[in-house]
């Protein structure tokens, strides 16, 4: 078929300008579409580039987070170091101050003894002056419920209160009850009573003294 048969076939020279003019119209929109594609595609590789950047925020937070959390645990754990050296050094202290206290509470009842046991062997104190200490002694006795004294022990400390009110203690028996005295001071020294038996057995361990001297001179 030749060229004029095809013209002829489309409606000659005026369908031939309609369908150039449907061409250069539909390559227009093509070229417009085209455009909008590209801008598109612009605005979804600035989307990217935008997700890109707040990858690389979440990053630098993440790393910065990992920073943070290694200090923290560094200081955590030097914390823990100092606490525990603190623990330990209050306790060296408190050992120390404990030792301390006891020596100078074993000092005033060597020194305490020893006064009541002079004064009373000497006659500087009558027997009747421990009278005044025995009736507070005695008191101590509520403490019986209490440890760490034992049953015998409460028992054995009432009987020698008993005959040391008679006058009837050795000197066996003085030293005795003021092994009591001394233990009750250790374990019961926040209450008074305690104090008060110790003088009380000191004086009696000097009275017990004193007989002893008397009957020596007597022979």
């Amino acid at each position: 078929m030749d060229i004029l048969s095809v013209l002829s076939a489309i409606g000659g020279v005026g369908g031939l300008a309609t369908i150039i003019a449907l061409a250069y119209w539909l390559g227009g929109k093509f070229r417009e579409i085209d455009l909008k594609f590209a801008n598109i595609e612009k605005r979804f590789e600035q989307i990217d580039e935008r997700f890109t950047d707040v990858d690389r925020r979440f990053e630098a937070v993440e790393k910065r987070l990992d920073g943070v959390e290694r200090e923290l645990k560094r200081l955590d754990e030097k914390l823990d170091s100092r606490t525990s050296e603190l623990a330990e050094r209050i306790s060296g202290l408190e050992a120390m101050v404990g030792r301390k206290l006891e020596r100078l509470a074993d000092a005033f009842v060597s020194y305490q003894e020893f006064l009541a046991s002079y004064f009373v062997s000497e006659g500087v104190l009558k027997p009747e002056a421990a009278r005044v200490a025995l009736v507070e002694a005695r008191n101590l006795m509520r403490l019986a419920v209490s440890n760490p004294f034992t049953r015998e022990e409460w028992k054995r400390l009432a009987d020698l209160l008993d005959k040391s009110e008679k006058e009837e203690l050795s000197l066996e028996e003085a030293q005795e009850l003021l092994e009591l005295a001394r233990k009750a001071v250790r374990e019961y020294g926040e209450h008074p009573e305690a104090w008060k038996l110790h003088i009380y057995a000191s004086m009696m361990l000097g009275l017990a003294y004193k007989r002893m001297k008397e009957q020596r001179q007597q022979k």
